[in-house]
């Protein structure tokens, strides 16, 4: 079996993490805050609307789940690991570019998916490029929400700034990865 095909090696999750502790750390001091400033009626009302609006996001979270999970399945590892896993060089940081300005989706979807990627064979600096290509020039938020806004001019000069930064960001994080994993084996 050559490297390409191996199975990388998997993390293990956990429900409650560090992240989770400090997250529910922040919710219950701000919950506390807010019910010693502003009264039991106060708290209830911010309570009751967080957990209207987490109700409305618990369908798109699933569904970007749920899409991160079939690509697992259906994406073959080898294809993946070719095309944007660690020995791609510089092809796997474009063709993670262009996914990025391509796909469709909120948060909610894209995460998910990135983090498919990597579970099927992809390189984390080609996570973090299809993330931030997506960031900052997804087409279709530039189309929907920019250019009402800002017009096709201002719109157009900004993806052209923009336009290196996701491969900056991908080969940078590749080299201190490889950095970092040298220096292990070392």
């Amino acid at each position: 079996m050559n490297d390409e095909t191996a199975e990388p090696p998997q993390s293990r999750r956990t429900t409650f993490d560090w992240s989770a502790a400090v997250i529910l750390l922040i919710i219950s001091a701000a919950a506390a805050y807010v019910y010693l400033r502003d009264g039991r009626d106060r708290f209830y009302d911010v309570a009751w609307h967080d957990l209207g609006l987490f109700g409305s996001m618990l369908p798109k979270v699933l569904a970007g789940c749920l899409i991160a999970t079939f690509l697992t399945v259906l994406l073959p590892r080898e294809v993946i690991s070719r095309w944007v896993g660690t020995e791609s060089g510089l092809k796997g940081i474009l063709i993670a570019t262009f996914a990025g300005i391509i796909l469709p989706g909120g948060p909610f979807a894209i995460f998910p998916i990135a983090g498919a990627f990597i579970a099927v064979g992809a390189d984390v600096s080609a996570a973090v490029t299809l993330i931030t290509s997506w960031t900052l020039l997804g087409i279709n938020r530039a189309v929907v929400w920019e250019m009402p806004f800002f017009g096709i001019e201002f719109v157009g000069w900004r993806m052209l700034a923009a336009l290196p930064l996701p491969v900056i960001v991908g080969l940078s994080v590749r080299f201190i990865v490889q950095a970092i994993s040298k220096d292990r084996q070392a």
